[in-house]
């Protein structure tokens, strides 16, 4: 059932992909599964894009299929929350990429895991981050990036937050279809996240740690 949702998701079959996640969440299917199908066909999607087959209207369509299964799996990973949040986490898809899709599984997963985490959205610029780092300490920054034109993007926020002296005190992760540790490398962040259950494993870690 996993492929056939992964499938609907890619073709825009909305109705069936929302029938599929919850009726593989009935069924006792982890809310991981139905969370990395997600994450597989958010990767042809994105795939597509580029290859010029599917287009700005694909991607919000795409964004609101994952918002309903989101909805879908939340009531199936509450668990009961410390009274103070193991961190702080501010993230965003960089600027000149609208895809909100794989940030917002991020953001839930995070958030499911007791983090408090400020979502600042898509599109955003380097100086918003250095702007929020400044106000809120975060110990970590998540940058989202679901098109190759990110990659330059980051790199410039990754290097803004040097130019303001705020680099030591953040853990910078990335994360996005056409990321891997190469990328990571050239925009100089701190790590690379293949999906939200590696950002969660990341930022306990690093948390656990002491990132300061």
């Amino acid at each position: 059932m996993k492929n056939e949702l992964i499938d609907a998701i890619a073709n825009m079959e909305e109705e069936q992909a929302h029938d599929l996640a919850r009726q593989m969440l009935d069924a006792g299917e982890s809310p991981q599964v139905v969370l990395d199908a997600c994450r597989e066909a958010m990767a042809e999607v994105g795939r597509l894009y580029e290859a010029g087959e599917y287009f700005l209207p694909e991607l919000v369509i795409a964004g609101d299929i994952l918002s309903a299964i989101g909805e879908l799996v939340k009531p199936h990973m509450q668990t009961v929350q410390a009274a103070e949040p193991e961190g702080r986490i501010v993230i965003g898809t960089v600027a000149g990429d609208i895809h909100d899709v794989g940030k917002d599984i991020v953001a839930f997963m995070l958030d499911a895991n007791n983090f408090e985490v400020h979502d600042l959205g898509v599109d955003v610029a380097s100086a918003v981050f250095v702007d929020k780092i400044r106000e809120l300490q975060p110990e970590i920054v998540a940058l989202s990036g679901f098109l190759t034109l990110a990659y330059d993007q980051m790199k410039n926020t990754v290097a803004a937050i040097d130019e303001a002296g705020l680099r030591e005190q953040v853990k910078i992760m990335i994360g996005g279809a056409p990321m891997d540790e190469a990328v990571r490398a050239y925009i100089g962040a701190d790590a690379y996240g293949k999906d939200a259950t590696a950002a969660v494993r990341l930022a306990k870690q690093w948390v656990a740690e002491g990132v300061h």
